[in-house]
């Protein structure tokens, strides 16, 4: 199935690529696209468990669903972003 979540803090090319090396490596997600100026991440997951584990990871990341961010989350943002920019 299809899924779109709007999350927070995707500010550019190394906050996507992060996200989608990461979110990559979970079983059963595939289809991975990020939109960075509407701060989406797309993607196909074949059952709720993995959509959560994608949440999770997004979080984790730094980048939490839309609403649900912290001044953390925010500061993990950029740490995740460099790391995208370096790989």
């Amino acid at each position: 199935m299809n899924y779109l979540l709007k999350v927070e803090n995707i500010k550019c090319g190394g906050c996507a690529n992060t996200i989608v090396k990461k979110l990559s490596s979970i079983d059963g997600v595939s289809n991975l696209e990020v939109d960075i100026e509407n701060q989406e991440v797309k993607f196909d997951a074949e059952s709720e468990l993995q959509v959560e584990g994608v949440v999770k990871s997004l979080a984790d990341m730094g980048y939490p669903l839309e609403g649900e961010g912290t001044g953390f989350q925010k500061a993990k943002s950029y740490v995740s972003c460099m790391i995208g920019k370096i790989s």
